[in-house]
């Protein structure tokens, strides 16, 4: 199944939530936290918000990042709030989920 941009960002944000949910057993919290989720977009990069905190940054279009080539559709922890770490995590293009958790993208 190919999804576009937006289909695969959303299945992305429903993940995170889901993640969480496996992880909490409190229900008032599980609602707090999906509903934290938000997205702000940027230049290059989607930056995924929980909160005010960065979940992590998704890759708009096709670039370059320090040096290093990335794709539309990969994801990157943030190195602050304003910008991705230097390397790749995964993309929301995969199926799995067992790159990331409701904590963020997985350290390599």
């Amino acid at each position: 199944m190919n999804l576009n941009y937006n289909e695969a960002l959303d299945n992305l944000i429903v993940g995170i939530g889901n993640s969480y949910k496996k992880w909490s057993n409190h229900n008032e919290a599980r609602e707090r936290f999906i509903e934290s989720l938000s997205l702000k977009s940027g230049r290059k990069f989607d930056k995924i918000m929980h909160g005010s905190s960065v979940w992590g940054f998704v890759a708009k279009k096709n670039g370059e990042h320090k040096g290093i080539p990335y794709f539309t559709g990969d994801v990157f922890k943030a190195a602050t709030w304003r910008a991705p770490a230097k390397h790749v995590r995964g993309s929301i293009f995969y199926d799995g989920s067992d790159w990331y958790s409701w904590t963020g993208p997985n350290y390599l």
